[in-house]
């Protein structure tokens, strides 16, 4: 089995992962936190809108890439104590 593939792949995913938490922290820094209700306040509501929906977009690719380099990483380690015990229960000791 070729392990530096696999190896990579999951690297990408968690570097992908890393990515997006800096990218989160960015575009979180920028948030404005305060209610604003005033009818002069209208253009602050509108550029709080647009971080929310970029912190959602963030959020749920967050999710996705966390969740499958989390399960890409446990099917490498199953795959990997697999053919450990297969090998060993196959060694023939004279």
């Amino acid at each position: 089995m070729n392990w530096f593939l696999h190896i990579s792949i999951l690297s990408v995913l968690v570097l992908a992962v890393i990515v997006l938490l800096f990218m989160r922290k960015s575009v979180a820094g920028s948030e404005d936190d305060t209610i604003h209700i005033q009818d002069a306040e209208a253009g602050i509501v509108t550029q709080q809108m647009i971080i929310a929906r970029k912190l959602e977009v963030i959020d749920r690719w967050g999710k996705i890439v966390t969740a499958l380099a989390v399960l890409y990483g446990l099917f490498l380690a199953g795959m990997y104590v697999y053919l450990w015990w297969m090998e060993s229960s196959t060694t023939v000791v004279r």
